[in-house]
């Protein structure tokens, strides 16, 4: 699949796959200085990248970086960021710092990954009542520890 992008932002690197057996792309953070996140603490990073997904039988997923959500508390503040394939406004990513410590990012530092998915669009269909199940209404941890 090729994926078009543009750049919106001087200094913005293009979004590349670490090894050749990654399934999402690094996107850095375009920053004209070093940004401090405090415990607690929220920013909305820029990537200088704009996307054109091929239609909507796409979407482009925004997932942390496991490094830096280990080792230094800081992820996503929305969980996973998901990118319509009829938007073409810049990506940006909403940080959180859950760690202890202040962290601060570079210009350029790696910042999440950027995964493209299929979509499958679903028609909703309103019904009285629902197939009966082994599990039922079981909610959170209703299948136990293992």
């Amino acid at each position: 699949m090729q994926l078009i992008f543009k750049r919106v932002r001087p200094g913005t690197k293009t979004p590349v796959y670490a090894t050749p057996g990654a399934a999402a792309a690094d996107l850095c953070a375009v920053l004209d200085a070093p940004l401090t996140l405090a415990p607690g603490g929220r920013a909305l990073v820029p990537t200088g990248i704009a996307i054109q997904l091929p239609g909507p039988q796409a979407v482009a997923l925004v997932c942390a970086r496991s490094g830096l959500a280990v080792r230094q508390g800081i992820t996503l503040s929305n969980g996973v960021g998901v990118i319509d394939s009829d938007y073409r406004g810049e990506i940006q990513v909403g940080l959180v710092n859950l760690g202890e410590t202040a962290c601060t990012l570079q210009p350029g530092e790696r910042i999440a990954q950027l995964m493209i998915l299929p979509v499958t669009q679903a028609a909703f269909t309103e019904a009285e009542t629902l197939d009966e199940t082994a599990r039922g209404a079981g909610g959170f941890g209703s299948t136990g520890r293992v």
